[in-house]
């Protein structure tokens, strides 16, 4: 299975978040540096304060895929 990946950001009250596109579905990337590129450009302000010490607040997060999942995926 390819590895895929998916893009969080922190809110004020320390809860990450997943990151969704305008048509409300997860934003999920085939490639790490996409999924990066992606994350500074929805959260450029967020991504920018942790080169600053503002702490970690965005994420890049590999996705799991397990081959117990259910239900049974299509093939």
């Amino acid at each position: 299975m390819p590895t895929r990946f998916k893009i969080e950001y922190e809110d004020d009250k320390g809860i990450w978040h997943d990151a969704y596109g305008d048509d409300g579905k997860l934003l999920v990337f085939d490639e790490e540096a996409r999924a990066r590129a992606a994350l500074a450009e929805r959260y450029p302000i967020l991504f920018q304060m942790e080169k600053y010490g503002g702490g970690k607040r965005t994420r890049v997060i590999r996705i799991l895929e397990d081959e117990d999942d259910w239900p049974q995926r299509k093939k």
